[in-house]
């Protein structure tokens, strides 16, 4: 549940900060924060069930989260977060990184996240090769994640 609780962090700051999140751009802002994490804690992923993301056409994709939140499709999830989700499954530490995370890439709409990933070595990797608008159920390989996102924290120093 804890991925489904980051989903909801996200929702929540959306809120907060009277901006609208798609469920594209959210499974951008999940993918990232469990890439980033996963790359600056050493393999550490911020959430272990159900943490496989597929490059599909439009980006990487939590399969789960695709089931939670497909009914919204194009339109701003426009809703109140779960915060006993939130409360029961994120400490304070993961609440900080979830907001460095949005602060990075948060600005970004859902059409610039995708572009951005399909630049991205762990997208380009499971895709492997497949056009951009193929469908493709790929799972993206976590230590492809954390050796681009570790490359890209160290180079950032």
């Amino acid at each position: 549940m804890k991925n489904r609780a980051v989903a909801e962090y996200f929702v929540q700051f959306a809120n907060k900060c009277g901006d609208s999140i798609t469920h594209l751009k959210l499974q951008k802002l999940v993918y990232y924060a469990q890439a980033w994490h996963i790359a600056l804690n050493d393999h550490q992923p911020l959430f272990e069930e159900n943490r496989a993301f597929q490059a599909w056409q439009h980006g990487p994709v939590n399969y789960d989260l695709y089931t939670v939140y497909a009914d919204y499709k194009w339109t701003p999830i426009n809703r109140e977060p779960n915060t006993k989700l939130i409360n029961e499954h994120l400490s304070e530490n993961d609440k900080e990184f979830l907001n460095d995370v949005a602060d990075v890439y948060f600005q970004f709409e859902a059409y610039k996240l995708e572009v951005m990933t399909h630049q991205e070595d762990p997208w380009i990797e499971a895709r492997d090769g497949l056009p951009e608008d193929a469908p493709s159920q790929a799972i993206i390989n976590e230590d492809t994640m954390y050796s681009f996102y570790k490359k890209l924290s160290e180079s950032d120093e």
